[in-house]
Formats: C-alpha cells, structure tokens, sequence
C-alpha cells in the first residue's frame, strides 16, 4: 500500500524526469520540476518515509 506523500514525490520525480530528457537538465522548466521533486521527496522523508519506499528494489517491481 502506498502513502499519498510517496505517490506524489514518485509523481514529481517521473515529472521532473521526463522534462528533463525532453528539454534538458538546465532548461528553467526542467529546473523548476527537478526542485519540486526534491521537495516532495524531503517532505516524505521528513515525514518518516525512507528513500526504500520512493524507490522500491526490483524484486518489489515485479511483484506488483
């Protein structure tokens, strides 16, 4: 079961990379997504969530 706070960091994250393949790293846009990642993934973590539950091993992939 996931946390609304981990789906929203894995949410920014796929965002943030998805902008940055399509525009580059250093486009504002790019930036702008790749900070608000970090932000959700420090307000999981500070939430108690560990960085295990953002990035799941494969072994939990493929079980899901």
């Amino acid at each position: 079961m996931t946390v609304p706070l981990i789906d929203a960091a894995r949410a920014a994250q796929h965002r943030a990379a998805r902008a940055a393949l399509a525009v580059g790293p250093a486009h504002p846009l790019a930036r702008l997504l790749l900070a608000a990642a970090a932000l959700a993934a420090a307000t999981a973590w500070d939430a108690g969530h560990r960085v295990t539950d953002l990035h799941p091993t494969r072994q939990k992939q493929r079980q899901r």
